[in-house]
């Protein structure tokens, strides 16, 4: 796959805010880069910041969270270096206001189903089992705050489109335990969604379907959503003020070596080598 017109523009403009520096080397006593950045980004974006420190000895930050509750900081005067978010709107959000540059898509995701093995979910039954009676509950992150959750609400629009009164049903079911001010507790070094399916509060979950390993989760059965149900996810990354060490953390994420890293854990780069198209 080729960047992108929009990608290509963001790169080219990183590329000669770089080589514009006459001192292009970090220094020991510059402040390391700080990226907030979505939480499902965790596992690929540190693998991609440890690569980064490795070739050059910069150090980066990361703080991750839901998307819309990060937005919500930098709004009240918190000024990461570079944010990165699971949609587009955040950043650009921010980007109306002044206070970061216009978003590239860094990568893109989808939403999946999952469920316990036992609850024989695929990928051809997922509108069934939602609708099915005897599934009480189907978690979800919070919309607004954390985009997973307005993107399983867009899943929730499609199945009403495919089966009239079918959305009503699904979201009745809904359960938003994570990426909230205001979800339910969770025992420390627990993982939330486990712990809810443990607790047989939750018989299946959306999600995206990227993992913070690079490999799936043997525990879960995970499925695609079929054609009609399945939701695409944009992850915008934006940078926030001018410093060079940003700008050239930035262009490293969208390069292929930082891509083809990036896809090992489910996502789908948006920048390849000539070899890889």
């Amino acid at each position: 796959m080729s960047v992108s017109r929009k990608t290509a523009a963001f790169v080219v403009l990183l590329w000669g805010a770089t080589l514009a520096s006459a001192n292009a080397a970090e220094t020991s006593s510059e402040p390391p880069v700080k990226v907030f950045a979505a939480g499902s980004l965790t596992g690929a974006l540190t693998a991609v910041i440890g690569l980064y420190k490795e070739k050059t000895g910069v150090e980066v930050q990361a703080e991750f969270g839901p998307a819309g509750l990060l937005r919500e900081r930098i709004e009240g005067g918190e000024r990461p270096d570079i944010f990165a978010s699971a949609n587009m709107a955040h950043p650009q959000a921010l980007a109306d206001k002044g206070l970061a540059t216009v978003p590239v898509v860094m990568a893109r995701n989808r939403i999946c189903a999952r469920a316990l093995p036992s609850f024989g979910l695929t990928t051809a039954n997922v509108l069934d089992r939602m609708l099915d009676p005897k599934t009480v509950g189907i978690g979800t992150s919070t919309p607004k705050a954390d985009p997973g959750g307005d993107y399983a609400w867009m899943v929730f629009a499609r199945a009403e489109q495919a089966r009239p009164g079918a959305g009503k049903v699904i979201e009745s079911k809904a359960r938003q335990l994570v990426g909230g001010n205001h979800n339910p507790p969770v025992p420390a070094g627990k993982d939330a969604m486990t712990y809810f399916f443990e607790q047989h509060r939750i018989d299946m979950s959306l999600g995206y379907c990227s993992s913070r390993q690079t490999t799936p989760d043997p525990v879960f059965t995970t499925v695609e959503l079929p054609p009609e149900l399945a939701v695409k996810a944009d992850y915008g990354m934006s940078v926030l003020g001018h410093r060079e060490a940003a700008l050239r953390f930035a262009l490293f994420v969208m390069s292929p070596e930082a891509q083809r890293l990036i896809g090992l854990y489910g996502f789908t780069p948006v920048a390849q080598s000539g070899a890889e198209h």
